[in-house]
């Protein structure tokens, strides 16, 4: 959106996400959040939470949640639908079939398994038959429903799902990633992520298992 910014790196695998600081910011203690100190009114302004914080930009910067009201009903649904089925369900499938096999003592569970790659499959299906109507998620235009469904959907391979039954869904994905701004993203702090999967402190803190002194 072309704003300044400075990113804050939050260590949720060492439990930053429960510091007093970082909680006066995002009360649910997940990432990510943002600062801007040009709010509404000129004062400083705290939100978290993904879709308010891309509604909110678009709607500072005017950017990126269409040209008209027709346009942004179908930007602010697809929105919805990553926020309340795409992400949710990918998320849970990516625990269950990444991380919960790891835990220890393991957690191979066949029915979540199951379940989260099943709902995930049918999900990507709908984003495919949408793909084929448009060049991007909403119509012909690049908007903030691209950008939150893209990070879950490109995920696909650790959801044990396939692109080839979803051609509009892999020229996206593709279309997409290319986009230099996206590129940046995926590629800032790459050296800093941890893999919890090997880290049993880390586990956790991210899955449960441990409550964070204050939290």
């Amino acid at each position: 959106m072309d704003l300044p910014y400075a990113v804050k790196l939050v260590d949720i695998g060492a439990g930053a996400q429960f510091a007093p600081e970082f909680l006066k910011i995002a009360p649910n203690n997940r990432i990510p959040a943002i600062v801007d100190p040009e709010g509404p009114g000129g004062t400083p302004v705290a939100l978290f939470e993904s879709g308010a914080i891309l509604l909110y930009l678009a709607r500072k910067t005017g950017r990126f949640l269409g040209r008209n009201e027709r346009a942004r009903i179908s930007v602010e649904q697809w929105l919805m639908w990553q926020m309340g089925g795409l992400g949710p369900m990918a998320g849970q499938a990516h625990h269950f079939l990444k991380y919960a096999p790891a835990l220890e003592p393991p957690q191979d569970i066949p029915y979540a398994k199951a379940r989260y790659r099943n709902e995930t499959a049918r999900l990507l299906a709908v984003l495919d038959r949408q793909l084929a109507r448009g060049e991007y998620v909403a119509g012909d235009f690049y908007s903030i429903a691209d950008m939150a469904i893209w990070p879950w959907a490109s995920l696909w391979k650790g959801q044990e799902q396939t692109l080839d039954d979803k051609p509009h869904l892999a020229r996206w994905l593709e279309t997409v990633g290319a986009r230099p701004a996206v590129r940046r993203g995926r590629a800032l702090a790459r050296d800093r992520r941890g893999d919890p999967g090997a880290d049993r402190q880390a586990q956790k803190v991210l899955f449960g298992r441990h409550s964070p002194k204050g939290a």
